[in-house]
């Protein structure tokens, strides 16, 4: 009889998360360094603002969408807990992903058990969504991106990523495999019998191919009109507290980058807001470059960006 199966993992990992999530309730209880992050009470009373009929950003250092304040209004009506359910929700659905993902690409069942435990079952994981981190609704988003993608289901994919962008801006960086993935080869055009000049030409005038266009336009439409839509209800408020912020933001505590001395030093100095931004721009050449090179392999290219 075999142990590892997908069904065993799935219910391995769900009775893991629900162990965790019980003994975070008890440590938060009786002991006084707190299981729950302090980003969820931050979510918590931004979602008591909401719906109080005021704004997220009324709570110091609520510096996300209103959408997340809105999703968790539960926590405020319903019961305090319902967040990190939606979050190890969202958890599990990544795992799902990561088995669907596995399985179009014909691996055995037994590979994709191995695979989605190292996932499924991994503590560190289950503890980022049963302390209460919002990771995983964007991380949730992202792969559905891929998954969409590697299926051909561009418009979904499309919308999905314009989602998980506003969600957090970060997942911008994963455009450039997925712009360079859909290429008229990857999705189905035939090559013709040309000339050298021919293809180079055609070359430069596929980078503007119908897939690549349908992306843009409709990843973009989701985007700017969910933030449109934001900024009708809470101004300029929005934009500044989701957006302005991060880019002008300075920190010295929350940085691991091969910068973080450099910033650290000059954290006061009036060249440190140009020391960010110069640091940021062999950075963004990285991803972009990684993003190019790997785009034989959609999801070894977006590891190579994130890690």
């Amino acid at each position: 009889m075999q142990v590892l199966t997908v069904g065993n993992v799935f219910t391995g990992g769900i009775l893991l998360r629900i162990l965790m999530l019980v003994y975070g309730l008890w440590q938060d209880a009786h002991m006084t360094v707190k299981y729950t992050d302090i980003d969820y009470h931050v979510f918590t009373d931004a979602a008591r603002s909401v719906w109080m009929g005021g704004s997220p950003y009324e709570r110091s250092t609520y510096r996300y969408t209103p959408l997340l304040a809105w999703l968790l209004t539960p926590n405020v009506w319903l019961h305090p807990v319902f967040g990190k359910c939606v979050f190890i929700l969202c958890d599990c659905l990544v795992g799902w992903l990561i088995v669907r993902i596995l399985a179009a690409q014909k691996l055995s069942d037994y590979k994709c058990a191995v695979y989605s435990a190292l996932w499924m079952l991994n503590p560190y994981v289950a503890n980022i969504s049963t302390r209460g981190s919002a990771e995983s609704v964007v991380c949730a988003c992202v792969m559905a991106v891929l998954y969409e993608v590697q299926q051909k289901r561009i418009a979904r994919g499309s919308v999905l990523f314009g989602l998980a962008v506003h969600l957090k801006i970060y997942p911008i960086i994963y455009a450039v495999p997925l712009l360079v993935v859909l290429s008229d080869t990857n999705f189905g055009s035939s090559a013709r019998n040309q000339t050298v000049s021919q293809q180079l030409l055609d070359r430069v005038i596929s980078w503007f191919n119908v897939h690549r266009a349908m992306f843009f336009v409709i990843s973009a439409s989701v985007f700017f009109a969910l933030n449109i839509a934001m900024y009708a209800v809470y101004g300029m408020e929005f934009v500044d507290e989701t957006y302005v912020y991060h880019v002008s933001r300075k920190d010295h505590r929350h940085n691991y980058s091969m910068w973080f001395l450099p910033i650290y030093l000059q954290f006061y100095s009036p060249t440190s807001l140009l020391m960010g931004l110069v640091s940021f721009v062999p950075q963004a050449l990285a991803v972009a470059v990684l993003g190019v090179s790997f785009n034989s392999d959609l999801y070894f290219a977006a590891f190579t960006q994130t890690f």
